[in-house]
């Protein structure tokens, strides 16, 4: 029964996945997806030992809190060209708001410790939205104030509101325990693994998840950041195949033809700007939920917006599956080369004294290594552009 749990909870991940590469080769891809998907979480729970699957389940939830930041960058430039290079102030807005939404104020000692502007004990899908919708409207002005203006001028202002937002949540305690991390921040359906069972859970289901303990939470949580992310890729797809996306390719391709059709280029950036902020505000709370205690320091520029910028040029922007696989594919050499900087020590040891405490670093220099490498080599992507968008110019 723990096995058909554990392969259950594992059936939506891997068969989203899965989907992209059966979609529109055979009918009812998606169920099918789902099957084979249950299936090989089977197979994997049979062949790998537990270790290695709980890290395997905790790779897949930081690739997919990436994929969905990488899927709204490739809204702002891989659809509108909008060069976007403060998606970690988005992140951390989305973050902090869900952490605030969902905590309770500090109460008693633990007051004098941690401060925060408010605590609200609100469910986790309230935290979600309300870390997309405040994500969404502090790119209102940001957008209104540059988006009329030379692309150059929206990097300079986003960079700069990445900054600013880091430097408010590090200085002012107040907010959300300034310097400190702001902790406590809950664990949706963290009841599945902690008993006695869920008050709300169908007794017929209550079986699959008896076996579970707090050590296989990853599992529960993989599965609603994928529901979130199957969610998020299925609306953009319908969206940017619409008019509406269309419309914003015009704008990418050539702003002054697409005023002199009558588009509103404006207000089209300015809504395609929205809705990025708004999937790396859901990214960001799903991060502070999964982390369970965040501070400034997670939302460096380096590894909030760099990291996603090489996902999607490597994946392929303007191709949401792209933006998904480039954000396992470079997670994935992320998270190796810690193990390579491991491998290398004695090597570095050799050359100087000094060079094992500077292996952490290196890991930046092989990204940067493998960016210029796609750019050369591969300027489209792993997937590319498509150039038939429309669900009409498929079927002719």
């Amino acid at each position: 029964m723990e096995l058909l749990g554990k392969s259950l909870l594992l059936a939506l991940p891997l068969g989203f996945l899965l989907y992209p590469l059966l979609r529109g080769r055979l009918p009812l891809a998606f169920p099918l997806a789902l099957l084979l998907g249950g299936l090989l979480g089977a197979l994997l729970h049979l062949l790998l030992s537990p270790g290695v699957l709980a890290y395997l389940v905790s790779f897949a939830v930081f690739a997919g809190v990436f994929a969905l930041l990488s899927l709204g960058l490739n809204v702002h430039w891989g659809y509108t060209g909008l060069f976007n290079i403060g998606v970690a102030g988005f992140f951390a807005l989305g973050a902090f708001t869900s952490a605030l939404f969902t905590t309770a104020m500090p109460q008693g000692i633990l007051a004098l410790y941690s401060q925060q502007a408010f605590g609200l004990e609100q469910p986790f899908l309230v935290g979600v939205l309300a870390g997309g919708l405040v994500a969404l409207l502090f790119a209102l002005p940001v957008g209104l104030a540059t988006l009329r203006l030379r692309e150059d001028y929206l990097a300079i202002a986003t960079i700069g509101f990445a900054e600013l937002v880091r430097l408010v949540f590090q200085n002012e305690r107040w907010l959300a325990n300034g310097p400190e991390p702001l902790r406590g921040i809950p664990r949706p359906l963290y009841c599945l693994v902690q008993g006695p069972d869920c008050d709300w859970l169908p007794a017929f289901l209550a079986p699959l998840f008896a076996g579970l303990e707090p050590r296989d939470y990853p599992y529960v949580f993989l599965l609603l950041l994928s529901l979130a992310l199957a969610l998020g890729y299925l609306l953009l797809e319908r969206a940017l195949r619409s008019p509406w996306g269309r419309a914003l390719r015009a704008v990418r391709e050539d702003e002054a033809s697409a005023q002199m059709l009558g588009k509103n280029t404006a207000l089209l950036k300015l809504q395609a700007f929205a809705v990025g902020a708004f999937l790396m505000g859901v990214a960001g709370a799903f991060y502070a939920h999964y982390m369970v205690s965040i501070d400034y320091n997670h939302f460096q520029p380096l590894f909030a917006t760099f990291l996603i910028w090489v996902m999607l040029i490597l994946g392929g922007s303007g191709n949401n599956r792209g933006a998904i696989l480039g954000a396992f594919v470079i997670w994935g050499v992320w998270t190796g080369t810690a193990f390579l900087t491991d491998l290398l020590s004695p090597l570095l040891q050799a050359l100087s004294p000094d060079l094992p405490a500077r292996g952490p670093y290196l890991r930046y220099l092989f990204i940067a290594l493998l960016f210029i490498l796609i750019l050369l080599y591969r300027p489209r992507g792993l997937l590319g552009e498509e150039k038939v968008v429309s669900v009409l110019g498929r079927r002719e």
